[in-house]
């Protein structure tokens, strides 16, 4: 394919820490242009509220959030487009990234995909996602107005999205392999004060029941084994996610779970290329740190070109 465009740092994402790379790239005075194959924002957009980002009081929706980092990215002169990066390489100093628009050339790269939500796994699943499976309550929590419904996962996001739900379902259920929530306590405070909301503890989902919809869920004891049927009409799922890392697979080091593995400069074990937010192996991924990873990675890559002479 031609080179349709050439940048000092090529953010692949658009999520918090592809838009703040942008922010920081750009007012370094670096060319700096962000790819995303979706509208932007990441996993940001699809969440119904933020109240635990700095200065934000009374919390905004991820949606206004990141439309937000979006605006202050272009405001400094950062460019994004719309494409899906089908491959990257390098070759001699330059990155070639191959996407379904044509080709791009880096300087250097960060590598800002985040992650996907972790499926279930279990009998019935795959032929019910979009029949009463969903992975964002935001995007169809409208749809179960007056049903009953459950969230499995016990997580900020869970507890956040089953507060969220309370606003249509008549019935939400949370189920969690614990014996307690791991959300923060102010969190799981509104959760068990809300009269919609109950709690299966020490259980795990080991099969999806229904035809064409969701009809109800199989649960087993974490505990004693034992089984039992909650009848639901569906279930959102939030137990973690799987870092979308396939395009740089052989090409950096990773853990075991394909996480990517940076220094503290967040550069990769390929000279030039960076990892910025839920892609990167670290303790905490939320919307702050993911930020904090892209201002990190475009002052590091600024950096780098300052010492290559670029």
């Amino acid at each position: 394919m031609p080179i349709i465009n050439s940048a000092d740092i090529l953010v692949i994402g658009a999520g918090p820490a592809g838009y703040t790379a942008g922010l920081y790239g750009s007012r370094a005075g670096r060319q700096t242009i962000l790819l995303d194959k979706g509208i932007g924002g990441g996993q940001l957009a699809t969440t119904f509220r933020i109240e635990n980002y700095p200065g934000v009081s009374g919390g905004i929706s991820g949606f206004e959030l990141a439309e937000t980092m979006k605006e202050q990215a272009l405001h400094f002169g950062a460019q994004v487009d719309q494409t899906e990066v089908l491959s990257l390489r390098k070759e001699q100093e330059l990155f070639q990234v191959e996407t379904t628009n044509g080709t791009y050339q880096a300087q250097t790269i960060i590598l800002a995909t985040g992650a996907s939500p972790r499926k279930l796994k279990v009998p019935g699943e795959e032929g019910l996602i979009g029949k009463g499976i969903s992975f964002c309550a935001t995007c169809d929590g409208a749809f179960f107005r007056d049903k009953k419904v459950a969230i499995v996962g016990g997580g900020n996001s869970a507890v956040e999205e089953a507060l969220f739900l309370t606003r249509f379902a008549a019935e939400v259920a949370i189920i969690h392999r614990r014996d307690e929530l791991r959300a923060d306590k102010i969190i799981q405070e509104e959760a068990l004060a809300n009269p919609k909301i109950s709690f299966h503890y020490n259980y795990v989902v080991t099969q999806v029941m229904g035809d064409n919809k969701v009809s109800g869920l199989m649960l087993q004891s974490t505990v004693d084994q034992s089984e039992k049927y909650l009848p639901i009409d569906g279930v959102f799922v939030y137990i973690g996610n799987i870092p979308n890392s396939q395009i740089v697979k052989g090409l950096v080091n990773m853990d075991e779970k394909g996480f990517i593995i940076t220094g503290e400069d967040l550069m990769t074990s390929l000279p030039g290329l960076f990892a910025a937010g839920d892609i990167r192996q670290k303790a905490l991924r939320q919307v702050i740190t993911a930020c904090a990873d892209g201002a990190t990675a475009a002052t590091a890559a600024d950096l780098y070109l300052s010492r290559k002479g670029v």
